[in-house]
């Protein structure tokens, strides 16, 4: 893996309800032809036609070492240790290889990780691996520092984590990209950067962002993808940057940057800053996250994790958001958990009306 573009298989180019193989057949072509070869997938993407759009359009027609191939275990398709193979061998099948030289525990969290540990899971797939029918044994992870540090340490097995990892969620409290990252640091795991644009929102961004890059870009006319795909890429141990490529186009403009890949400079670096101030603006919840309020709560309330969900909601309408939503209310208080005691707006430094604000997080997720 040395250039650091992944073809993300989950937003392909569609012809109504099918995968419009024409295009993906001419994507596959020019990414490969540029010196690229990762390929990522799931069962459960495009229900279930990914992967056979995978099959038709590259197993097919490129030799199986010319590409590299990762697939995922998700929740939904196993509910006992004995569905694991089975599931995997149909997997292989509809993807037309013998083996994935990747294959991750998928959407790792404190609840999918129990329901993989009570089926064996890790240890099934250990036992795949040694059948030489995955070549790596990773997982992919969406939840804190704290359940990623809690996988790490009891599975030392596991080769690479792939995470969500972008330069508006790098702060972000409910995401925690900076912090994940630094426990697969901890942990000397590669890592694979999923969701670089946010599911498209760094690319759609509002004019007083865009002409910050702009302003940097009189020249070059980089697009806005290739700062946000620039940023993931440029960090130590980002082993791959997946892009979920759904045109031509994306594919011509995402390989023009990343064959001589070269890291942000120090004026991208201030202006990506720039942008992630003019992102927040956005009439989102203007919490600091200092967390003062979580402390005297009496429901557990998770109050600064909640509303930068509900400004990811509702400033870039994040596909992800409600997901991290279940994440910070597992083992925490629900918006609609609030009895209206008071105590957080008493030490709120910012004066928020954070029982107000905490009813429309309910009325958002609830």
């Amino acid at each position: 893996m040395n250039k650091k573009l992944g073809f993300g298989c989950m937003r392909l180019p569609m012809k109504g309800e099918e995968v419009d193989y024409e295009e993906f057949n001419r994507m596959i072509d020019y990414y490969i032809e540029n010196g690229f070869n990762y390929f990522d997938t799931a069962h459960g993407y495009l229900k279930g036609k990914s992967e056979t759009a995978i099959r038709d359009c590259l197993s097919k027609r490129y030799k199986r070492e010319d590409y590299i191939l990762t697939n995922k275990l998700t929740r939904p398709y196993f509910n006992k240790k004995e569905d694991i193979k089975p599931f995997f061998e149909e997997q292989l099948k509809l993807c037309g290889v013998d083996y994935f030289d990747y294959y991750l525990m998928h959407a790792q969290d404190r609840d999918n990780y129990k329901h993989f540990m009570k089926h064996d899971a890790y240890k099934v797939a250990q036992e795949l691996k040694e059948e030489g029918k995955i070549k790596h044994l990773g997982i992919s992870f969406h939840d804190t520092a704290e359940v990623l540090e809690q996988i790490l340490q009891e599975h030392p097995e596991v080769e690479i984590v792939q995470i969500q990892f972008n330069y508006l969620d790098f702060k972000d409290p409910s995401v925690q990209s900076e912090k994940v990252y630094e426990v697969c640091r901890k942990y000397h795991k590669p890592v694979l950067i999923m969701e670089p644009v946010k599911g498209g929102s760094l690319v759609n961004l509002p004019d007083t962002a865009k002409e910050i890059l702009d302003n940097l870009n009189k020249e070059k006319h980089l697009s806005y993808a290739s700062y946000a795909i620039r940023f993931a890429a440029s960090f130590e141990g980002v082993e791959m940057v997946l892009s979920g490529m759904s045109n031509l186009e994306q594919v011509k403009d995402n390989t023009s940057y990343m064959r001589k890949f070269e890291p942000l400079n120090e004026e991208e670096q201030k202006a990506i800053l720039q942008v992630v101030e003019e992102l927040k603006k956005l009439n989102g919840i203007p919490c600091t996250a200092c967390r003062y309020c979580v402390e005297g709560c009496p429901k557990n309330i998770s109050i600064p994790d909640l509303f930068a969900c509900y400004n990811a909601k509702e400033q870039f309408h994040n596909w992800n958001s409600n997901y991290y939503y279940g994440v910070h209310t597992k083992t925490n208080g629900k918006a609609s958990d609030c009895i209206k005691c008071g105590k957080c707006e008493k030490v709120c430094p910012q004066h928020l009306k954070i029982r107000e604000l905490l009813e429309k997080v309910r009325d958002a997720f609830e």
